[in-house]
């Protein structure tokens, strides 16, 4: 299996304590801004699918908006059973542009 980094947008699209959804081949990404700290991971809440990237960030966790699911950013662990539900992605930063690593 190869990887690769795909470009996503702009630095600046992402400011702190907020995310964007993307769409990276067929896999939805939302991808965050915390604590200076860039940080992927799947889209869609492994609860009921929820929007992710709509939820609120907190102390390097991010709550689903629809039912209160929380993950945390950094390793997709949901908060409460410490399961790790939620697939997590390499981000970087480079030349003003946000790229995620993506295995295709």
């Amino acid at each position: 299996m190869t990887t690769h980094w795909t470009d996503i947008g702009a630095s600046e699209s992402i400011l702190e304590g907020s995310a964007i959804e993307t769409l990276v081949g067929d896999q939805i990404l939302a991808v965050f801004r915390s604590g200076g700290e860039l940080f992927a991971m799947d889209g869609m809440c492994a609860h009921q699918g929820g929007p992710i990237a709509q939820g609120a960030v907190c102390d390097g966790c991010v709550t689903c908006p629809w039912h209160g699911w929380q993950y945390e950013l950094s390793t997709g662990i949901q908060t409460i059973n410490r399961q790790p539900l939620m697939r997590t992605f390499k981000v970087r930063e480079s030349g003003g542009r946000i790229e995620v690593e993506i295995d295709g």
